[in-house]
């Protein structure tokens, strides 16, 4: 019975997380075509959902991120030096794969270059 019970959370869980990731999907989808439309640009839908989709994934990592620094700390709670030092890890993150692709991107143009 304790069996078939955590079978029960884990479906209503999964559940809750689908319905949660359907809203954020939708909210993020308004915002896009707002912005669009407030820049006056048109945006395939398949952009759309790509964002809406690495938006979601942010998120998700984010709230990983900020329960590990909080754990880190000795605390239950997440408080606001978890979201700086999250904030600061993914500055140094993004100066990382911008640097990256930089690289790659020099790379591939020496050998266009016959370099």
């Amino acid at each position: 019975m304790e069996e078939a019970r955590s079978e029960l959370e884990r479906e209503e869980d999964e559940e809750a997380t689908e319905l949660l990731r359907d809203r954020f999907r939708l909210s993020t989808i308004s915002i896009v075509e707002a912005q669009a439309k407030k820049s006056d640009m048109e945006i395939s839908e398949p952009i759309v959902a790509c964002i809406s989709d690495l938006a979601f994934k942010y998120t998700e990592q984010l709230a990983k991120d900020l329960e590990l620094f909080s754990q880190h700390a000795g605390r239950k709670t997440v408080n606001m030096e978890d979201v700086i030092l999250s904030g600061k890890a993914a500055m140094w993150l993004r100066l990382f794969w911008v640097l990256t692709l930089a690289c790659e991107r020099i790379d591939l143009d020496t050998k266009k270059l016959g370099c």
